[in-house]
């Protein structure tokens, strides 16, 4: 199949206002059947895949993010007669949140700086001091250390609801479109990450369960919509953050579905990991999806055949 006539490879990294018409009509001369009429289901899951994280210039870019994502998109456009549902991810901020600078001050009142790992022994010591509820901010970064999760990091202000950097890639929602018209299949979008008072790394959970919340625990009612589907393929930013955390989510789920966990496929070409000055990401990744694969999972790329 060729690629359709408005889709510009070059402008992949770019950020300009999407042709969705253009992208809309495409789909529709396609030609193709009902997604509703397949015999085989399959979903992509788009994880985080916004311009913060994508665009060069974004506030938290994830470097090889912009060609992981063309050969997502490009993924998509070669597959869409197999490809039942689409389903992505907005990460979605407020500046007041316990990962973000504005929420912490060291003795000096000064923020911290970006990718500043806060521990609980400094909170303790007072070498930062939370201005944003103290005694849940103490727990907290407790709470992680407690349950072996990743300390606290703070990170570059990202994603935030509104701003620019909050939406997808428009190439990629071009692709999103194009297929929603081609199958006639409604998207599915997941908006995450607007908690105050955790991280929320998968797009299933946040990183410490805050129960009042809508968005505060595990998103059941998704997870067994994902059952339902023959075919489970993951892409998106950051392989190292929210893909790892995300594949989690449904690997600890579904630990007694056997047959589930083989239904899922990582794209391993469509993501790379968040580059830190000091901590190698990368390995760590890297050791989690080969513990996946033993599980059941499947590592492949976008070159080869959706099956």
């Amino acid at each position: 199949m060729a690629f359709p006539e408005f889709y510009d490879p070059d402008k992949v990294g770019q950020i300009y206002v999407p042709a969705t018409a253009a992208a809309v009509n495409a789909g529709r001369a396609a030609g193709l059947a009902s997604a509703a009429k397949a015999q085989v289901r399959t979903i992509l899951v788009l994880v985080d895949v916004q311009i913060d994280f994508v665009h060069e210039q974004g506030a938290l870019t994830v470097p090889g993010a912009v060609a992981d994502t063309r050969r997502t998109i490009e993924w998509i456009y070669l597959n869409v007669s197999r490809l039942t549902t689409i389903a992505a991810s907005l990460d979605s901020h407020v500046p007041i949140q316990i990962f973000f600078p504005l929420w912490w001050v060291d003795e000096n009142d000064q923020h911290p700086t970006p990718y500043t790992v806060i521990r609980s022994a400094d909170v303790q010591a007072g070498k930062w001091r939370p201005l944003f509820q103290p005694e849940w901010s103490v727990e907290y970064v407790e709470i992680l250390e407690h349950n072996a999760k990743r300390e606290l990091m703070i990170w570059p202000y990202h994603c935030l609801t509104g701003s620019v950097g909050h939406a997808l890639m428009p190439s990629l929602y071009e692709a999103i479109a194009y297929h929603s018209a081609a199958r006639q299949a409604q998207p599915l979008f997941l908006a995450k990450g607007n908690i105050p008072e955790t991280e929320h790394y998968s797009i299933l959970e946040p990183e410490v369960k805050v129960p009042n919340h809508q968005q505060g625990t595990l998103n059941t009612d998704f997870l067994n919509m994902l059952a339902g589907y023959d075919r489970i393929f993951i892409a998106g930013q950051a392989k190292s953050h929210c893909v790892l955390e995300t594949v989690n989510s449904m690997v600890r789920f579904f630990d007694d579905q056997p047959k589930t966990l083989r239904k899922i496929r990582i794209l391993r070409d469509a993501m790379s990991s968040v580059a830190h000055p000091t901590i190698d990401f990368e390995a760590l990744a890297a050791k989690t999806f080969r513990d996946f694969e033993s599980r059941g999972l499947q590592m492949v790329d976008t070159s080869m055949p959706v099956r």
